[in-house]
């Protein structure tokens, strides 16, 4: 192809007079529209776009993961920790009676359990039933654990009559202390807190006893009266 004027045009020359006569008016004034200014306006062009996108991406909220929240660890509870412990915060005294291969007074850590308490009397004897038992309770200075055997029942003349609940209001220690699982340390507590309160208004009144937590108190429910 040759233009007005005779001169042979190359291939390269008319690709680029056809992007010129698509360029913007503004931009062929401006720039002359000579090859190498378009090509470093296109080059700016590209490095704005790309810096334009850098900073959007950067500027994205993102996700932000709490910190675990970690609990308090719970208060330690001075009554109940001197109710499981023996005197001076020592070891404690249990009297572990009824079908185990070695009945007897034993002395444990404060803390123990009932199951610590079957363990250092030789473990329970064969075919004994324990059902009932719970052997995850938190035992007392001076109680006792009876395994597979009822409740003894109250000397005569002790425990009021034959049949019926024993006052909490008018017995004595003696004759709380025969009641099951209750040894001479909680029977004196609840002596004391008869004394300082003036007597037992309700049998839930027991349940604010040092040491008689819910399942005890459930044994004991239906075998005292205020």
């Amino acid at each position: 192809m040759a233009p007005p004027g005779g001169r042979e045009v190359s291939g390269g020359a008319l690709r680029w007079l056809a992007v010129r006569e698509r360029l913007p008016v503004w931009l062929q004034t401006r720039c002359g529209v000579e090859p190498r200014t378009v090509a470093a306006v296109s080059v700016v062009l590209v490095v704005a776009v790309g810096f334009a996108a850098q900073q959007y991406g950067a500027s994205r909220p993102r996700p932000v993961t709490a910190p675990a929240v970690v609990a308090p660890a719970a208060a330690a509870l001075p009554a109940a920790t001197a109710a499981r412990s023996g005197p001076g915060g020592g070891p404690i005294l249990v009297d572990v009676s009824g079908k185990v291969r070695d009945p007897g007074v034993r002395k444990l850590p404060a803390g123990s359990r009932v199951e610590d308490a079957l363990a250092a009397a030789g473990g329970v004897r064969p075919g004994t039933d324990i059902t009932g038992l719970n052997r995850a309770r938190v035992l007392m200075d001076g109680e006792q654990v009876l395994v597979g055997a009822p409740a003894p029942p109250l000397p005569p003349g002790r425990g009021g009559p034959a049949a019926g609940p024993l006052s909490l209001g008018t017995a004595t220690a003696e004759q709380l202390d025969g009641l099951p699982g209750v040894g001479p340390v909680l029977a004196q507590h609840i002596v004391d807190f008869r004394t300082a309160r003036g007597g037992f208004r309700s049998v839930e009144e027991l349940r604010q006893v040092n040491g008689i937590g819910e399942r005890r108190f459930a044994d004991l429910r239906e075998l005292v009266r205020p």
